[in-house]
């Protein structure tokens, strides 16, 4: 099978990770993810991976926390994650790297973008943790800012609970209008939430499509890679 894209960025929430839960980590749950990631690299797709942490901690609703503070803790949560989802990747035989924005070097690489590069181009997946490494910067930022560095073709948003990008959100509007197609200032001149603006101005800057599709369907990861036409893609008009 050909893919669309040579090199990607899996963009995926914490709650991804936690299946129905919705905090912690649910291992049958990463693994069902980790098999679809091995069905990447079988085809030849060089993959890395932004994790959330939302599954642990949400920085922006610390309440009367200090921000940075609670930002830095979230960011503390996306590594366990990646190292979650590491262990469940090299348990089926893909070799794996985590890369740590804050340095930790018991546990993870920090993050040096020309390594990481050659780590894809060795066919290992490359796993990108602790976000930016600053507060005020959410990993949906994080996954614009890795992709615009390491030359990704394309961004792969995959959200839980929601197929792709709505008017509204569809758990609360049944009449919401699901959108097959958006350009990046449809998103921000429409408000709709589905990335912060600081992301989405990222990928406008750089002409980074996004895909954003639903990740209860897991097979969805590799269906969009082959070119088939899941949930909404954001681009240039």
């Amino acid at each position: 099978m050909q893919p669309a894209f040579k090199r990607i960025v899996l963009k995926l929430s914490g709650e991804a990770l936690s299946g129905g839960v919705g905090m912690g980590i649910d291992i049958e749950t990463v693994n069902t993810i980790s098999a679809q990631i091995k069905r990447l690299q079988e085809i030849g797709v060089q993959t890395s991976i932004v994790v959330g942490g939302g599954n642990f901690w949400r920085g922006r609703d610390s309440g009367a926390m200090d921000r940075a503070t609670s930002d830095y803790m979230g960011m503390l949560g996306t590594v366990m994650n990646a190292m979650a989802l590491q262990d469940s990747l090299e348990n089926i035989d893909v070799v794996t790297r985590v890369q740590s924005a804050i340095e930790m070097r018991e546990v993870a690489e920090p993050y040096i973008r020309r390594r990481a590069i050659r780590h894809l181009e060795k066919e290992r997946v490359v796993i990108f943790a602790a976000g930016t490494g600053n507060p005020y910067f959410s990993t949906d930022t994080t996954a614009a800012l890795r992709a615009a560095e390491i030359g990704a073709e394309v961004i792969l948003v995959a959200k839980k609970g929601v197929d792709g990008i709505y008017d509204s959100d569809p758990k609360f509007n049944p009449n919401s209008k699901k959108f097959d197609k958006l350009s990046y200032i449809d998103i921000l001149n429409m408000g709709l939430g589905i990335m912060d603006s600081t992301a989405i101005s990222l990928c406008m800057d750089n002409d980074i499509p996004l895909f954003v599709f639903g990740i209860d369907e897991p097979d969805n990861i590799y269906d969009v890679v082959i070119g088939k036409t899941i949930g909404t893609r954001v681009e240039e008009d």
